[in-house]
């Protein structure tokens, strides 16, 4: 292959890629809007146009070319040149090929830009974009920072409420209803004991009734360990006890806790005192998981430390304050089983009649999702059975519960009814990830371990906010959860 005479190469030499002896690879910098223009030594060009007072337009596009550092050496495009006129074999033009880019790579890492402008810092590189050389650029962009702007006044919505909330207990008779808006949207730490008190129908609303009331009921709790904690080992009790024996040091919200052994006495003593007073039901393993939320913001009267994180030693609080948080504990836990006593009670009847309306809500709101389920022949009981029986405290962290636990306790029967919207929030909040999984065991393996590790309060409030809508819609239209398919 030709491509002309001697005349034809010369001409290239003068015009293909250099003009005045500057071209791809002669290592001068490209200006960027990141970087102001370097100080040069003014050309000889440059002092031509300067006596002659004009600047030439035709030198626009040699002025690109001189500003330009390309993928190029200065030999590189004499060499190609040459190449055009000869007959090369592969194995020529591939160790050819490799000479230009050894030839290329050589300069590249000898380059060195001199740089008169302003100092950069640190972090400022020869071979940033608009400096220097493109190839092999090592430069990073630094990391976004989200903007923010100045503010002369926070107002901290917490520290409303907690005001709200105190005014409103501090009156002679707490309105029920106006807790119940304040609580629903979460407590704040320090109010939620007394809150919790009086939500679960613990304290009365009278602010006089309620100092005696603790006291009395208090003295009553402690008087039925006296009268019945000793038939824990009678023959018709022994294997509740034993049961609940097994229960207690294997519970997982808190298991450092429940190492401690003054800590296993106060759950083995509070469940057993329930079941023996609520024989149409006894224990049953779940119920073990509920005194947990209770125990946990009714010891927060008394200590800071967030006891789902810190391994903290309780048995050095006196034993006082311990025994009226195992006191407060149980009664509160008595309050919230008597509402759903039936998930317990002989074959759970409650659970299963809420298993069965949360498989018809989420036909009805997610469609493709329980078509993806019933295809792969997996059964709502398999794995809402928990969440009905745990109150999701198996799916979700401690934290989580308790913030749940504000909500739920603002509702009216909220650990019954409302309960069922919160699941059926849940299960279709994981939509997407149900759907990518092809099979019975990928669905159930994932729907035991569910990505709620690093959930707080924010994922709770959407979970909840969802719940809510979907009690609107359905709550009052009871006949669209009946029908059967």
């Amino acid at each position: 292959m030709s491509v002309g005479g001697s005349s034809m190469k010369d001409g290239s030499r003068s015009g293909f890629w250099k003009r005045s002896g500057s071209g791809p690879g002669s290592g001068k910098p490209v200006y960027g809007a990141q970087h102001p223009p370097m100080q040069q030594p003014i050309s000889n060009s440059a002092k031509r146009n300067d006596k002659t007072g004009a600047a030439s337009s035709g030198d626009s596009f040699q002025d690109f070319q001189n500003k330009t550092l390309d993928a190029w050496d200065d030999g590189d495009d004499d060499l190609m040149i040459d190449m055009a006129n000869i007959k090369m074999s592969m194995k020529d033009i591939q160790s050819t090929a490799k000479a230009v880019l050894d030839n290329h790579s050589r300069q590249t890492r000898n380059a060195n830009i001199q740089y008169n402008g302003p100092n950069l810092g640190q972090g400022a590189q020869k071979s940033a974009p608009g400096m220097g050389v493109r190839v092999n650029n090592s430069w990073q962009p630094p990391k976004p920072s989200p903007i923010r702007y100045t503010q002369d006044t926070v107002i901290d919505k917490e520290a409303t409420k907690l005001e709200k909330i105190k005014t409103l207990l501090a009156g002679p008779n707490t309105s029920i209803s106006e807790l119940q808006k304040l609580s629903w949207s979460g407590l704040p730490k320090t109010m939620r004991p007394t809150c919790w008190k009086i939500l679960s129908g613990y304290l009365p609303v009278n602010i006089e009734r309620r100092q005696a009331l603790l006291e009395r009921k208090r003295q009553e709790y402690f008087s039925l360990i006296d009268q019945y904690y000793d038939s824990r080992h009678d023959e018709l009790h022994q294997d509740t006890f034993r049961q609940i024996l097994k229960d207690v040091p294997r519970m997982t919200s808190l298991a450092h806790l429940f190492q401690q052994k003054r800590i296993q006495e106060i759950f083995e003593r509070i469940l057993y005192i329930w079941a023996i007073r609520h024989p149409a039901s006894g224990y049953v393993q779940g119920i073990n998981d509920l005194v947990t939320p209770f125990f946990v913001v009714f010891l927060s009267e008394y200590i800071e430390n967030d006891i789902e994180v810190e391994n903290i030693n309780l048995t050095e609080l006196p034993e006082e304050t311990l025994n009226i948080i195992e006191a407060d504990t149980f009664w509160c836990t008595s309050k919230l089983l008597d509402g759903i006593q039936d998930n317990y009670t002989f074959a759970q009847p409650g659970i299963q009649t809420k298993v069965n309306a949360l498989r018809e809500l989420t036909k009805r709101i997610d469609a493709q999702l329980h078509a993806h389920l019933d295809e792969q022949s997996v059964e709502y009981l398999q794995f809402a059975f928990r969440w009905m029986n745990n109150l999701l405290m198996r799916e979700i962290p401690l934290r989580c519960s308790i913030r749940l636990w504000d909500t739920f306790l603002s509702e009216t029967n909220g650990f019954a009814d409302f309960h069922l919207y919160v699941c059926a929030a849940f299960l279709t909040r994981f939509s997407k990830d149900l759907l990518r999984e092809r099979d019975f065991q990928g669905i159930l393996m994932f729907l035991q371990k569910l990505p709620t590790h690093d959930w707080h309060d924010d994922e709770i409030g959407e979970l909840l906010a969802e719940a809510f809508k979907l009690k609107y819609m359905f709550a009052d239209a009871p006949n669209h959860l009946s029908k059967k398919s």
